[in-house]
């Protein structure tokens, strides 16, 4: 259940803190400097600050919560960036930003905003990389929505998974502090949880091998997730698969899982 039980009643605010980290890896084909450089290009137009925070504010949207402010930048040579502010609340008329993507800055809210800075925000990082001695380029998304009060991140997971061309996926997510009810005993979780994998559609999840390591007694939850199917065109950038000969495909598919294999466990299995 995402939902604090009705029959809790608490005493004051709920502090318990809520987050939700992610990292997202897409992988790509790309031989040549020219192809890599196109695709790193690519990746930078298809993500950059005003897509991603278009990504962040629907993200607010879905978890119930309300925008404080919001910071976006783009980076040379590459790369993005979008934190957004929030809150639980509904807001006064004169903290509402309506644009949606500029913010009005801390210094334009009042002192509560500083109050959710390290509480209640949604952040963004892209990280796109290829290398010349490696056919090999990948995109990693970093995302982190972090949570107070009754407002859950977990609302958001099947969202921000279908936002991203997805081939190894690492999500995190982790309640902190403690909350009390009425009595004055203290909660170190308000919902029921097993795994992440049980707020996951279960036609996204079967797309993946996925596994847990979780640390239920310290509300740690961890999952890993590693795409099942290589369609190879889906891999190929500016390049046409039936271009290819049947022995150069294979050899490509074979390149793309060995890659997605270390990202996978963390460990160069496969590289001398």
């Amino acid at each position: 259940m995402l939902e604090l039980a009705k029959k809790l009643a608490l005493y004051g605010f709920n502090n318990l803190t809520k987050t939700l980290s992610f990292n997202i890896y897409d992988v790509s084909y790309a031989k040549t400097d020219r192809e890599q450089r196109d695709y790193i290009a690519y990746i930078d137009e298809q993500y950059n600050s005003e897509r991603l925070t278009s990504i962040l504010c629907k993200v607010t949207e879905l978890i119930g919560a309300h925008i404080l402010n919001i910071s976006k930048q783009d980076y040379e040579p590459q790369g993005a960036s979008v934190n957004i502010l929030i809150a639980e609340g509904a807001l006064s008329e004169s903290q509402v930003d309506e644009t949606c993507n500029l913010g009005k800055g801390i210094s334009g809210y009042k002192e509560t905003i500083h109050a959710h800075l390290d509480k209640s925000h949604v952040t963004v990082h892209t990280y796109p990389e290829a290398h010349p001695d490696n056919a090999i380029s990948t995109f990693r998304v970093d995302i982190d929505v972090s949570t107070c009060g009754r407002v859950s991140p977990l609302k958001a997971l099947n969202y921000l998974i279908e936002s991203f061309d997805s081939d190894i996926i690492t999500i995190d997510y982790r309640v902190r502090g403690f909350t009390r009810d009425l009595e004055g005993k203290k909660y170190y979780i308000d919902h029921d949880i097993n795994s992440i994998q049980d707020y996951i559609d279960e036609e996204t999840l079967n797309m993946y091998d996925a596994i847990d390591v979780n640390v239920y007694q310290a509300n740690i939850f961890h999952t890993k997730m590693l795409i099942k199917e290589i369609d190879l065109q889906n891999y190929l950038f500016n390049q046409d698969v039936y271009e290819l000969p049947p022995k150069q495909r294979l050899e490509i598919t074979d390149r793309l899982r060995k890659e997605m294999i270390e990202i996978f466990s963390g460990m160069n299995i496969y590289q001398k």
